[in-house]
């Protein structure tokens, strides 16, 4: 059987097809990424009027700060606790989604909207929920004894952005799964019902499994989500607050060069976080992906 083929009437057509591609990426991605490279290694005062170059003083620095490392640790939490509930209720969802009939649409249609919503506005809306003056779930949690002020209490106010953080993500994360559940051949679920196996059993036993190559693609997507995309979720809710209980490491970027002006630790931070994220991909891809089933 004949493969169709595109030919190309000369030979530079396709370069200049991608060159639009090429430059936004070079210009937006690559340019900037060396530039926090290079100042990296520079001291540079707010102004820009001098620079010296210093090394890897930033680099030692900040490993030997107490505050850097708290937030490294903070990240991990946040990091952990927003990938396994989005992926959780999101996985949830889809099998209740996929197990519809007539409805399915038109709740999946409903299940899609908040990932629309920008990251900011999330953050807002789930501020005024959580609002310790106006907000209607203090209100409810104090029947149960519970006085929240996550503007005072810094483990209320890490619970706050993780559930506004996981709560833009599911609906990322249902479409996949639905996606996924959809393509599990019915036959296969007949068959071991046929056999005797429950639904619980089917799901974990034939389901699940097959889901693997989602999951493991969710489980970068989130990571990489949870480590940059989350800054307006922390800056609209409580902006590192309160005493730097929500600082994670994207928000400490923006504090420590914006807000402090440290443009050289700001740039190393970056670089730091840039290849944590490389660093756990890699592993990700090398021993977790042996897991998979393709």
């Amino acid at each position: 059987m004949d493969t169709k083929r595109t030919v190309f009437p000369s030979q530079g057509l396709p370069y200049l097809l991608v060159a639009p591609q090429l430059i936004i990426t070079l210009i937006f991605f690559i340019w900037p990424a060396g530039q926090a490279v290079k100042s990296s290694f520079e001291r540079e005062d707010p102004f820009g009027l001098s620079t010296s170059f210093v090394g890897l003083m930033h680099y030692g620095r900040l490993f030997q700060d107490p505050a850097y490392l708290a937030s490294m640790g903070r990240t991990a939490l946040f990091a952990l606790a927003v990938t396994v509930i989005s992926m959780g209720l999101a996985l949830v969802l889809a099998t209740a989604v996929n197990r519809l009939i007539r409805s399915g649409t038109a709740y999946s249609t409903l299940l899609l909207w908040p990932y629309a919503v920008s990251p900011v506005v999330a953050g807002i809306l789930w501020w005024f929920i959580f609002n310790s003056t106006t907000g209607i779930l203090p209100y409810v949690l104090e029947f149960f004894g519970v006085d929240w002020n996550h503007q005072l209490n810094g483990g209320q106010a890490m619970i706050l952005i993780i559930i506004a953080a996981s709560w833009k993500q599911i609906s990322y994360n249902f479409l996949f799964f639905l996606a996924g559940l959809q393509s599990v051949p019915q036959s296969l679920n007949e068959a071991a019902a046929i056999d005797g196996a429950g639904p619980f059993k089917r799901f974990w036993t034939i389901v699940f499994p097959l889901l693997s190559p989602t999951t493991f693609f969710l489980m970068i997507v989130n990571l990489n989500y949870t480590m940059f995309d989350t800054f307006g979720v922390i800056d609209a809710t409580t902006a590192g607050g309160p005493n730097q209980a929500t600082n994670t490491l994207v928000y400490k970027v923006y504090s420590d060069g914006y807000i402090g002006l440290n443009l050289g630790s700001s740039s190393a931070q970056s670089v730091i976080l840039m290849l944590f994220v490389i660093v756990l991909t890699v592993i990700q891809f090398r021993y977790v992906e042996r897991r998979v089933q393709y």
